[in-house]
């Protein structure tokens, strides 16, 4: 990584539900835009120009200041071939890097994996939300999974726990309740490790709250939440070195107006105060974070709404990044379409292996399944 001797942090934010792309970053002077969104566009009078053909729609000013700063990477076309429009396959290839099969081992499970091999920090990598994304799990690879820190903690509200001896006991009598699910077979044994793992993590990442302090207000949604939470686990400091947090849902077939503008609202506030955080803590210059959806949506609206469509944009932002439009948008001519959505025209796989090579410092390819144009964003 660059400039900085502190270890490589990477957040990642999962837009679900797919992000429409075309009222996100919008071709403001294209006129196929125009005859394609009769009634769901982002008029004239609501978009901040980029240049002369792009635009942020004006719900994402704060994401506009830190393009203008330098520190946001705009990723146009991102996507990968025959789209299959489910949200559930195409999280699976997002999650997994599988585009032919079924995948089981995720690539941020990989990526802990090799940054922490032998798996001594259950905090390596840190999922803020219910459950846990498939892109973390793999087996033999701990991670931690936290609803909202402020309440998380097997342990945190359990009066009378001094010493670490008595900790270490009531750890104990928790491991011996996930005992018969040990060595039962593969799949018992991976759920019953899983919980041991979660239960330590548990125990450590609680003291973050107690360490943290800060002048920034952050807004009372739940992907603010949980970004306050994200900064709150980095600033004390525990190795984690991965975040993942998702916000949606994005599915807007119907009265898209409203629901987008207010998703992009509350991400835009987040991202924003999120970095504030940081700087005030001198503790940007090693964060890096990468914003993706899994697909976007059609070209033509459907009247209130969008359908499921293809190529979609990421972002990627931080102190270390090369801000700037990398890729290029796709066509909107009709005759340049694919069963009517934008044809994507960068694969996915090369965005991720440019922030795992040239972010976190590893070998990308056995990560995403082999080797991908990346760029120079980083």
């Amino acid at each position: 990584m660059a400039s900085t001797n502190k270890e490589p942090v990477l957040v990642v934010l999962q837009l679900t539900g797919a992000n429409d792309y075309l009222n996100t970053i919008v071709p403001y002077t294209n006129g196929h835009y125009w005859d394609a969104r009769p009634k769901v566009n982002i008029p004239e009078h609501q978009v901040v120009p980029i240049d002369n053909e792009l635009a942020f729609r004006s719900d994402m000013d704060q994401f506009k200041d830190i393009y203008d700063k330098g520190k946001m990477a705009i990723i146009h076309g991102v996507g990968f071939e025959n789209s299959p429009r489910s949200h559930f396959r195409a999280m699976d290839i997002w999650h997994t890097c599988e585009t032919n099969k079924i995948g089981t081992d995720g690539w941020i499970a990989k990526v802990i994996r090799d940054l922490d091999p032998t798996g001594e920090n259950v905090l390596k990598g840190v999922n803020f939300g219910q459950g846990l994304p498939r892109a973390m799990t793999m087996r033999g690879v701990p991670v931690t999974s936290v609803n909202h820190l402020a309440s998380y903690g097997v342990f945190s509200s359990v009066s009378g726990i001094n010493s670490q001896d008595e900790r270490t006991q009531l750890l104990d009598s928790f491991a011996r309740m996930y005992s018969p699910a040990i060595g039962t077979g593969p799949t018992m044994e991976y759920l019953g490790q899983t919980g041991l793992d979660a239960l330590r993590g548990a125990d450590i990442i609680k003291v973050a709250p107690q360490k943290y302090s800060s002048t920034v207000e952050y807004p009372t949604t739940s992907i603010a939440t949980n970004f306050k939470d994200v900064a709150q686990v980095h600033l004390a400091d525990l190795g984690t070195q991965v975040f993942y947090t998702s916000y949606g849902p994005f599915d807007t077939h119907f009265n898209q107006g409203g629901s987008h503008a207010k998703l992009w609202i509350d991400i835009s506030e987040a991202v924003d105060c999120f970095f504030a955080d940081l700087r005030e803590h001198n503790a940007s210059d090693n964060v890096v974070m990468l914003v993706f959806s899994e697909f976007g949506r059609r070209v033509k609206d459907n009247g209130t709404g969008t359908d499921h469509g293809a190529a979609g944009v990421a972002f990627v932002i931080g102190d270390q990044v090369n801000g700037g439009m990398y890729s290029s948008y796709p066509s909107l001519k009709p005759e340049h379409l694919t069963q009517g959505d934008l044809e994507p025209n960068y694969d996915f796989r090369g965005l991720y292996s440019t922030v795992i090579d040239k972010w976190m410092g590893l070998d990308a390819v056995p990560i995403v399944g082999g080797q991908f144009e990346q760029m120079a964003f980083i």
